[in-house]
């Protein structure tokens, strides 16, 4: 889409100008009354094109929507210019970038009452963002205005789309996509036809699903038949329909689907769970003489690829039968469960954490941080103990990195005391913690009110030869400032100072939030003062921290000398745009009883309107 070497140059030079406008240290560029004002300054309204526009937006905006869809209703509002198929598509493409989906479906109106094609592997690339953030329906939705495009859209995304809505449980819409498929010769995949025909079994249709085998059979090449044999018994089974599952294994097998062991496991195990044991061995019989050995490789495409398509929960029944059974499984797989199945039943990643460790094999730290993230998440204190402690009897825990893992979960579930038991247990095997260790004890600990022990925690910190650094010292002065502390506060301010460890914004906002609490306003001013010294940037951020303060205790005539300093700093607009506002709020429900400082408040408006 980009045009000649001239209008990519100015492409370069037009995104540069719209980003710089934009920014704001610490935040998200926005468009804005600051971003229009520079283009018009800069007169890049006379050169507009739409190839400039869509070269401007894409490459250089798709990371920024609102830069992006600013600028293309900006470029829209200037006399004589008018969007192309081209400027849409660069627009659509950011949107889909950044999953803004209200935005692209006006967008898509747009272009289809202006009578403009969207080239098929973008309406591919923004149907997948949809199904990535569980929005099946309106995927299929989009599809459905471009039904011609299908086979254009491509293979990958019909087959996702068609596990999401089967996975969604609008089997309705699967059905339709899944016919439409067939009808345009659209190749099904193991994933897609797989977990579609798998959740149409749990509906013990049996005729129904007969059907669909027949109907796929010609556009089945890609399909795995052992594995997609597996999940048809399995959805028969779970709905009770263990006969029809033992009846479909002939089925299978005739077609040429081959069910391997699994397939035979879940239905004997279908017939154990009814109390049927003839059955059960009957099955298990011909396990032994039709069934075919199960390739763990096949099983492992189809695990990483649900999880891929954060299809968890159907991640977690195919491990559950492979646990269940005893079968092959590599340690990448179980480490994929474990981490990701934990999202949605940490439960079950218990489980089959538990089928590693038994087997003498031993998690990823990655795996164990997810587990235990999830644990805390859920709310599975003492499992996420458990899990620790079988780990630590198990000797996993071999770094200072692997132990600061359990420390900060711990930490994190509120176990403090555990936490520091294990700050010591390192100690006692060799290992010197770090500053990460006792940062994540000392947030603790502040966070449980536990203000003495973080204390202690501090100097045993420095008594073993480990520096604070800025995380230390904000989480203290935080706690400091907080409880009414604020002379603590300044002394750990200092304390830092002398160690050369160099504060930041968060830090002078919790030290001038506790001095003004405490109504030390000199102390209060000087310290600010040191931070427009400092950093005249950083102190623009702090201002705006610091006026809420003195707000919220009703201090005008400190605002007024503050207003003075940000003249100064020539900042007078930040006050004034995002203060004062503030300011007014604060006032206005005692608004007879403050009536002098609201006269002064008016003034101060007045005069940052008009400044000097």
């Amino acid at each position: 889409m980009r045009g000649g070497a001239t209008t990519f140059d100015l492409a370069t030079g037009l995104s540069k100008a719209v980003i710089s406008a934009s920014k704001r240290k610490g935040r998200q560029c926005l468009w804005g009354s600051q971003v229009e004002e520079t283009l018009h300054r800069l007169g890049w309204r006379q050169c507009l094109t739409p190839s400039l526009v869509a070269n401007v937006i894409d490459p250089f905006l798709l990371k920024h929507h609102s830069l992006a869809l600013g600028f293309f209703n900006w470029a829209s509002q200037h006399p004589g210019f008018a969007h192309t198929p081209f400027t849409y598509h660069s627009l659509l493409k950011s949107l889909s970038h950044n999953n803004h989906f209200t935005a692209i479906h006006s967008l898509l109106k747009q272009a289809k009452a202006l009578n403009f094609s969207i080239h098929p592997s973008l309406l591919s690339s923004i149907i997948a963002s949809h199904v990535a953030h569980n929005r099946a329906r309106e995927a299929f939705s989009l599809l459905g205005s471009v039904a011609p495009l299908c086979a254009e859209i491509g293979e990958p995304t019909c087959n996702s789309l068609l596990a999401a809505l089967a996975s969604d449980g609008c089997l309705e819409n699967a059905c339709q996509l899944f016919e439409g498929m067939t009808d345009r010769g659209i190749g099904f995949s193991t994933l897609g036809f797989g977990v579609f025909i798998w959740r149409v079994c749990g509906e013990g249709d049996l005729e129904r699903v007969v059907r669909l085998l027949d109907e796929v059979k010609e556009c089945g090449s890609g399909i795995n038949g052992s594995v997609v044999a597996v999940l048809i018994v399995h959805g028969l089974c779970r709905a009770s329909k263990v006969s029809e599952a033992l009846w479909m294994l002939d089925d299978l097998r005739s077609r040429g689907w081959k069910p391997d062991f699994m397939a035979y496991w879940v239905v004997a195990a279908g017939f154990r769970s009814m109390g049927n044991v003839a059955d059960e061995v009957k099955v298990l019989k011909m396990k032994r003489k039709l069934g075919v050995a199960p390739r763990s490789s096949d099983y492992r495409d189809l695990i990483l690829g649900l999880v891929t398509e954060r299809r968890m929960c159907e991640a977690k029944e195919v491990g559950e039968v492979i646990v269940g059974g005893n079968f092959p499984v590599d340690d990448d797989v179980l480490n994929t469960l474990i981490g990701s199945v934990s999202s949605v039943d940490p439960i079950a990643a218990i489980m089959f954490f538990n089928f590693m460790v038994e087997k003498e094999r031993f998690p990823t730290i990655l795996a164990v941080s997810d587990l235990s993230r999830n644990l805390c998440r859920h709310g599975k204190v003492d499992e996420l103990l458990e899990v620790f402690h079988v780990l630590n009897s198990q000797n996993y825990f071999k770094d200072v990195e692997g132990f600061n893992v359990m420390i900060s979960f711990l930490c994190r579930a509120g176990k403090v005391r555990e936490g520091y038991t294990v700050l010591q247990e390192m100690k006692k095997k060799g290992f010197q913690p770090n500053v990460l260790s006792y940062n994540y004890i000392m947030e603790a600990c502040c966070k449980e009110d536990l203000l003495r022990p973080a204390r202690k925690l501090w100097d045993e910190m420095f008594s073993n030869g480990c520096c604070g650094n800025l995380k230390t010292y904000n989480i203290l002065i935080r706690k400091f400032s907080e409880v009414g502390q604020a002379e603590e506060a300044q002394m750990l301010f200092y304390h830092m100072l002398d160690k050369g460890v160099e504060p930041d914004v968060t830090t002078y906002n919790f030290l001038l939030e506790g001095l003004c609490q405490e109504d030390k306003l000199e102390a209060a001013f000087e310290l600010y003062n040191k931070s427009l010294k400092h950093d005249i940037i950083n102190a623009r951020e702090i201002l705006s921290s610091f006026t809420s303060s003195l707000c919220r205790k009703g201090i005008i005539h400190s605002i007024k000398y503050l207003k003075h300093n940000a003249l100064q700093m020539r900042a007078c607009q930040l006050i004034a745009s995002s203060q004062l506002n503030i300011c007014c709020i604060f006032f206005k429900q005692d608004i007879l009883w403050l009536h002098p400082n609201y006269f002064a408040v008016s003034i101060l408006i007045q005069d940052v309107q008009n400044p000097i």
